[in-house]
């Protein structure tokens, strides 16, 4: 199905997602983590190309369908390259699958109390605090 607009955080939710077809802008990718589900990459301008790049080869967490393509150059991608990287990031135990469930878990760590996004958060508003205060 394709459709202007999804509700993207409930459908990546859903037990049934196995994976996200992605354009890799750091929201999706972000909720993508969060809820367990690889991606397959298919940035199209600004900064997804690097979080498509990041994703695939730096963390593994993502599979490649493309790193650098761009929607207004009249490139093709073709329905075997969209198979291909589809199968892929489906095969129940594989490297990608393994790595999305360590930074899922790294990442509720990390927003839990005595966390590292939870302490940075708190030092912030600490220091926002503070500043009000001596002002």
């Amino acid at each position: 199905m394709v459709c202007k607009w999804a509700p993207q955080k409930e459908i990546l939710a859903h037990k049934s997602v196995g994976g996200f077809v992605s354009h890799c802008g750091w929201n999706s990718s972000l909720e993508s983590l969060w809820f367990g589900v690889p991606i397959v990459t298919w940035p199209m301008y600004a900064e997804q190309q690097m979080n498509a790049f990041q994703m695939v080869k730096d963390l593994g967490v993502a599979v490649e369908l493309r790193l650098d393509y761009r929607s207004m150059s009249g490139e093709v991608v073709l329905g075997d390259e969209i198979a291909r990287a589809i199968k892929c990031v489906m095969e129940i135990d594989n490297e990608v699958r393994k790595k999305v469930r360590e930074k899922t878990e790294q990442s509720r760590l990390a927003v839990k109390e005595g966390g590292s996004s939870f302490t940075a958060f708190q030092r912030l508003i600490d220091d926002i605090c503070l500043n009000l205060e001596t002002n």
